[in-house]
């Protein structure tokens, strides 16, 4: 029988999604065994593993949405499918050696860092406490279901569940469906269920902008081409690279540009959609890019069937076999799957963290999540974020920004080695001109257009979009200031 708390670990990460595989792969590369990684689930791939619904696919393309030190070269499609991004991750797993040092069903609900020794104590669900030198928190943003508050939700006899955990068991096959919500998940995996279902009942709060997404499968040939000639391999990754780098132009200071995308979506659904009033539902009143811009080639054809009711009245209330709307009408079903998204503006939510002197996260956040680089908070030594507060993308890879950030952490933990100290904490006028820089260049950008969105948290604070390139990102990423942070002094 073991202690219930374990000698201290150089590191620890949260996580086993693109973020965490990427810290630990660095981690490995410099030499540094000494980590452990915590995951909550009984597999790796975050998102990848958590999404298995009808459809799941990427809206970034393959060469780009895997790592730059890493690239694969049999992608079957242009956008990969949630399966073979979730077996590259594994297979990343097992060629840099991590399984050795992750912990699967290690839910972590509670972090502090102790201001004598130091070292962040880091409790599991099951009663474990793990002892670290640095946290590194690679949780993401999508990966808590976000579900509405609907009254009566309880009182539903028929099957029910998150498009995030979805039902593999229940057959959909000759059902009525609901389908409460239209966003990034909805738009993927409706079109794969409306050929199966009798009735399929579509609850809209606002329409998406959906434009046509260029995906095919790779001929062989070219999967032959990027083996064998690396060189054309890095130059096809840099090209898709450089074209959606162009988008964040239109997103943070010439909306008007995307007005042709808006156009094409307009085109795509007269083209699609036979019946107008439907057509008019779907297309949004808010500005284009506001909200995320969606890309698939089947939602308009799946809305157009006429078994597809799009309904855009308010849901009232839900009965034991029935969704009703405010104008009174039951619409009768069998199963409801909830297509919400996630709560993305609660960061490293349920998790309980506290810093310096006890200070809660949630306290220093009370006016809204924010972090210097996205990565450092004041008050929280030796805690790295990893996708943390306004480092999302409306326009390129994630994983790009993901790269940028584990090499900033790399060259903290240099850093923090060469100073001899016990902890490094970013100081908090550092913190804070950043972050209100951030804010005011994120003024005038599309996310600005007046739209309610996940961008945004309950305080209306955009805590989610990087405001600009993702180069500019990656230089200011590029190596740590030793003035930006305070050290703290080992105990005695």
């Amino acid at each position: 029988m073991t202690d219930n708390t374990t000698s201290a670990a150089r590191v620890v990460i949260i996580g086993t999604g693109f973020g965490g595989l990427c810290m630990a792969i660095q981690l490995k590369k410099a030499g540094m065994d000494n980590f452990v990684m915590l995951e909550k689930a009984d597999g790796v791939g975050g998102t990848w593993r958590d999404n298995t619904y009808p459809g799941a696919a990427c809206d970034v393309q393959s060469h780009l949405y895997s790592y730059s030190f890493e690239p694969k070269h049999d992608w079957t499609r242009k956008f990969g499918r949630q399966q073979e991004i979730k077996g590259y991750m594994e297979g990343c797993v097992e060629k840099y050696g991590l399984q050795s040092h992750i912990r699967f069903n290690k839910e972590v609900v509670k972090a502090s860092y102790n201001d004598d020794s130091h070292l962040w104590g880091i409790e599991t669900a099951d009663g474990e406490t793990l002892q670290a030198q640095v946290l590194v928190t690679a949780t993401g943003q999508l990966n808590q279901p976000a579900y509405p508050s609907i009254p009566g939700m309880n009182t539903f006899k028929g099957k029910v569940f998150h498009s995030a955990r979805w039902d593999h068991n229940y057959n959909l096959t000759g059902k009525s469906v609901a389908v409460i919500g239209t966003g990034a998940s909805a738009i993927q995996f409706v079109p794969q269920i409306v050929p199966k279902v009798k009735s399929l009942k579509l609850f809209q709060r606002s329409g998406a902008w959906v434009v046509p997404k260029a995906d095919r499968p790779f001929k062989s040939w070219e999967q032959w081409l990027f083996k064998k000639l690396p060189v054309h391999d890095r130059l096809y990754r840099s090209l898709i690279y450089w074209k959606n780098e162009s988008r964040a132009l239109a997103f943070t200071r010439f909306g008007s540009v995307l007005e042709l995308l808006a156009l094409q979506a307009r085109w795509e659904a007269r083209r699609k959609v036979r019946d107008p009033e439907k057509r008019k539902k779907l297309i949004p009143d808010y500005k284009i890019g506001c909200k995320r811009i969606l890309i698939s080639n089947d939602w308009y054809p799946a809305i157009d069937q006429d078994h597809l009711d799009l309904i855009t009245d308010g849901i009232e209330r839900i009965e034991e076999n029935a969704v009703v709307t405010a104008d009174g009408q039951r619409h009768e079903v069998d199963a409801i799957i909830y297509g919400t998204g996630f709560k993305a503006t609660q960061f490293l939510s349920p998790i309980t963290i506290t810093g310096l002197q006890g200070q809660g996260l949630n306290e220093a956040w009370q006016n809204g999540a924010e972090a210097y680089k996205g990565i450092c908070v004041s008050g929280f030594p030796n805690m790295f974020m990893l996708y943390g507060p306004n480092t999302n993308l409306g326009h390129n890879s994630i994983v790009y920004m993901l790269e940028s950030q584990v090499n900033y952490v790399m060259d903290c933990l240099k850093t923090l080695q060469q100073s001899q100290s016990g902890a490094m904490n970013v100081k908090s006028d550092r913190q804070r001109r950043y972050a209100d820089n951030v804010q005011e260049r994120l003024e005038g950008s599309v996310w600005d257009a007046g739209c309610t969105s996940w961008y945004r948290d309950e305080n209306g604070k955009n805590t989610i979009n990087w405001p600009g390139f993702t180069f500019v990102y990656r230089h200011a990423t590029r190596a740590v200031n030793p003035k930006d942070f305070e050290f703290l002094p080992t105990s005695a």
